[in-house]
């Protein structure tokens, strides 16, 4: 019987009803049909808002960011790196990746990510640095670009992260090793992984000097970049 608030979420979502409410109405049902009292049911509901609320700040970000791109952060993201001249857009990504993975492997995972950083400021200003050499990008040349602004920011965090002794990755694999009697501490699981971030590093640095050569070839041409991209862009 008390797996009925399950069925309440269920039906809750699928009639398009604020979710919100869905599952506040699912946990009452859910703890009075577990012959709780309604002062239990709304202990529990504040014990678990006051333990999560950190996850209110994530949410937070969001309308943030929003109302700073609606006010111009992205060109004027852009409209800055195009003042640079030695800056190119593997350039501007590579040094981006370097950020991102030495924060990770300090365990400061959280000041990137696609939606906070790449979205609003890494991706407009690698557009804009190949925009003030080659001028109006193609859009298959511009998704490109921002295919490996994400990518900079996944290899960073995910090769970085491990580095760092308390991340859940490693704590996990400490766990397991635990299980089969195998020693191992936290801080060599992080000294082992830095070699492969440092070697991540340089690959994924090829790949960006790469790029730049890519899009030098691509966009020289003239009116052909936008099919000689979009051909290209796939296998690249």
């Amino acid at each position: 019987m008390v797996l009925i608030g399950v069925l309440v979420v269920i039906v809750g979502f699928a009639l398009r009803v604020n979710p919100l409410l869905v599952v506040t109405v699912a946990g009452m049902v859910t703890g009075l049909l577990a012959h709780e009292s309604p002062y239990d049911i709304l202990s529990q509901f504040g014990a678990a808002f006051a333990k999560d609320r950190y996850m209110a700040v994530f949410v937070a970000t969001l309308p943030v960011i929003g109302l700073l791109e609606r006010h111009g952060l992205r060109e004027q993201a852009q409209r800055l790196v195009s003042k640079v001249r030695a800056a190119t857009t593997g350039r501007i990504l590579n040094a981006y990746l370097f950020i991102r993975e030495l924060a990770a492997a300090l365990g400061l995972t959280s000041i990137g990510g696609p939606a906070q950083m790449v979205r609003p400021v890494v991706a407009p200003m690698a557009e804009g640095a190949a925009e003030a050499a080659y001028g109006n990008l193609p859009h298959p040349v511009r998704d490109h670009i921002r295919a490996h602004a994400a990518a900079v920011d996944n290899v960073g965090l995910f090769f970085g992260e491990d580095v760092f002794v308390a991340v859940g990755a490693v704590l996990l694999m400490k766990g397991v090793f635990d299980q089969f009697h195998i020693h191992s501490t936290p801080i060599l699981m992080g000294l082992w992984a830095l070699p492969t971030a440092v070697a991540v590093f340089i690959v994924h640095s090829v790949r960006l000097y790469l790029l730049d050569r890519r899009l030098r070839r691509w966009l020289s041409s003239g009116p052909s970049a936008s099919s000689s991209a979009q051909g290209e862009g796939v296998n690249a």
